[in-house]
């Protein structure tokens, strides 16, 4: 499947986020957070999800492309 770039790029700033945020004690953890609900509401209402993204395979394919990336540094 292919996906909006943008859409990748806002997976992949989602999956750094919840690592910083996974580590004990993060320097701020408070704007972590707030970044973390940003980055999940412009995911969730992203217009691909309306069209070739409806199954719900999509969104697991999504995670695991942008966790590939994220670990590539």
């Amino acid at each position: 499947m292919s996906f909006p770039q943008d859409l990748v790029q806002l997976e992949v700033a989602w999956c750094r986020t919840y690592d910083a945020l996974a580590v004990p004690r993060p320097a701020g953890h408070t704007a972590l957070r707030r970044r973390l609900l940003v980055l999940s509401a412009r995911l969730w209402w992203h217009p691909f999800w309306t069209g070739p993204g409806r199954m719900p395979a999509a969104r697991l394919e999504l995670r695991r492309r942008a966790r590939a990336v994220s670990a590539r540094g």
